[in-house]
């Protein structure tokens, strides 16, 4: 039955109702009007006979019977105009119900006829069929009017081999002479590196443990962003540009041994080939952005002086209309920090919320703890204060010392269970401000120390709280070379109550700081990943505003 119908079946039955109630008035009337001339009524028909001029005629005789007759008539005629309306409206239209059709722009109803409602089993399922048809159309009207990505697409651009995979193809290329293993070794498992092996509580997670590499954020992240539940191959919906340059792995190439203009060849190339494509025009690249395992610093060189280090790719007016999320931002306003990469990389909620609660039953016999090297060379570096502190404090203090010929730093294994084994762990600055260090101590439920607010307050701030009192204890460098203040002292005085909200705290920010293993089936848990991309599409939408 088309719409046509449907109108025409309701004006009947409308009709048909007005009239049956008509009868209904209709009877009322005759009812009242034989009450008021009963004795009338009555005179006449059980009166005198009177004689008629024909013979044969009887006379008049009581007519109470056609009195009720006259009653009785309209109201069987009430009832059967109502049945009329209901045989003719239900059998045609019974239960129709409209629902919009998936295939189509036009309302399409659907028809419940008499049949279907002859018994209280077939009516029950009637409900059902329906409830299933409104929650089913219901999903398409949610889905046609509203787009779950609208704000969120992301168009990757499809540059050049040579600025991302044609690099890992030379990852020899990529290693110094220094380094303890080849390159190449991480670039494995989608850049994840190699799978750890390792025993006791940690092999709950055998499969969840990588030998990661902090400059293989990049290839990380790149192989996150083809997983991107919002991507677009049209670059015209798109919020974002993601720009899959493996920058910092580029310049590591060319950063010992080659001039200023070899290291900078690359960024150069890359800006000139962003800019003649048509994504670049709407906002001149304020909407593209890109990722590096380097710091900020690495790529904003002043000088062409061979001795200075690193390139000056952030210093091109191509660039700076670019943002960058990297381990390490400055002053700068279009650099953003995200965390160094763990070796933690799960694929499941489960997975991370039984890593949360082994961490909260840890047993942590150390108040405090620290891994590294004293950089003697490094000017106003306190380390070495640190490590004195630690080594006179005995039992209290666990040291992890990263200048021993054996390398212990360098097994992720010695560094979770030295973390897992402490309430607090030191983070002073080493080559930079901020260390990798910070995340696997929060990854291991310890509460990290601080010596410089660069070290993390300012500079991951779409990750942590802003609120750094909650997570973290802070000890003045100043304060601590002059001996106004030791570590013992500082940390003792923490209450014990002040100690486990800040280590629940820190337990808590664990999904934050960690980068899920692809293909990650995280489901209620946001990542590093998740949160940067919110932040980035957040920058660049401010800028949109700000534009148009």
């Amino acid at each position: 039955m088309n719409k046509l119908s449907f109108i025409y079946s309701s004006i009947i039955s409308f009709f048909l109702i007005v009239l049956s109630v008509f009868f209904f008035f209709f009877d009322v009337l005759i009812y009242l009007a034989a009450m008021k001339f009963h004795v009338l009524i009555r005179d006449f028909c059980v009166g005198k006979p009177i004689k008629s001029k024909w013979r044969n005629q009887p006379g008049r005789k009581d007519c109470s019977n056609q009195f009720r007759f006259v009653l009785f008539f309209p109201i069987v005629l009430f009832f059967l105009l109502l049945c009329l309306r209901h045989l003719f409206f239900f059998e045609k239209t019974e239960g129709f119900v409209y629902f919009p059709s998936s295939n189509s722009s036009s309302n399409q109803p659907i028809y419940l006829t008499r049949n279907s409602i002859d018994t209280q089993t077939s009516l029950d399922n009637s409900k059902k069929k329906i409830s299933s048809l409104v929650d089913e159309n219901s999903n398409i009207i949610l889905k046609k009017n509203k787009d779950l990505c609208s704000g969120r697409y992301i168009y990757i651009h499809d540059i050049p081999m040579r600025f991302n995979e044609d690099v890992l193809k030379d990852c020899q290329m990529l290693t110094r002479a220094t380094d303890k293993s080849s390159m190449c070794t991480y670039v494995e498992n989608s850049g994840f590196g190699p799978q750890i092996e390792i025993s006791d509580a940690l092999n709950l997670w055998k499969n969840n443990w990588f030998l990661t590499n902090q400059f293989l954020l990049e290839v990380i992240f790149h192989n996150r962003m083809k997983k991107y539940k919002c991507l677009t191959n049209d670059s015209s919906v798109a919020s974002a540009v993601f720009v899959p340059y493996y920058a910092g792995l580029d310049l590591r190439r060319y950063l010992w041994g080659f001039n200023t203009s070899v290291r900078d060849s690359s960024g150069l190339d890359l800006v000139k080939w962003l800019a003649g494509q048509p994504e670049w025009k709407r906002m001149r690249g304020k909407d593209h952005f890109l990722i590096s395992g380097r710091i900020a610093k690495d790529f904003r060189r002043k000088s062409n002086r061979m001795s200075e280090w690193g390139s000056n790719f952030r210093f091109l007016p191509e660039s700076e209309n670019m943002s960058m999320l990297t381990i390490e931002s400055g002053s700068w306003k279009n650099d953003f920090a995200v965390p160094y990469p763990t070796y933690f990389h799960p694929s499941t909620d489960n997975e991370v919320f039984q890593w949360q609660e082994l961490m909260r039953r840890q047993n942590r016999p150390y108040l405090f703890s620290f891994a590294g090297a004293p950089r003697s060379r490094q000017k106003g570096s306190i380390r070495s204060e640190i490590i004195s502190q630690c080594q006179a404090s005995k039992k209290l203090c666990n040291l992890l010392d990263c200048d021993s010929v054996d390398h212990k730093c360098d097994d992720p294994v010695n560094l979770m269970k030295l973390f897992q084994s402490s309430i607090f762990c030191l983070q002073p600055p080493g080559d930079s401000l901020t260390r990798r260090s910070t995340f696997d101590s929060i990854l291991a439920g310890c509460i990290p120390v601080f010596f410089h607010p660069g070290s993390a307050y300012s500079q991951y701030v779409w990750h942590l709280p802003k609120n750094d009192t909650k997570y973290s204890v802070f000890i003045s460098p100043k304060n601590l070379r002059q001996g106004k203040v030791s570590i013992n002292q500082t940390l003792l005085q923490v209450s014990k109550d002040e100690e486990s909200a800040k280590r629940e705290e820190v337990i808590r920010l664990i999904p934050r700081i960690i980068y899920a293993h692809p293909p990650s089936s995280l489901e209620t848990i946001e990542d590093a990943f998740d949160l940067s991309i919110k932040g980035i599409l957040r920058r660049i939408e401010r800028l949109r505003k700000v534009i148009s």
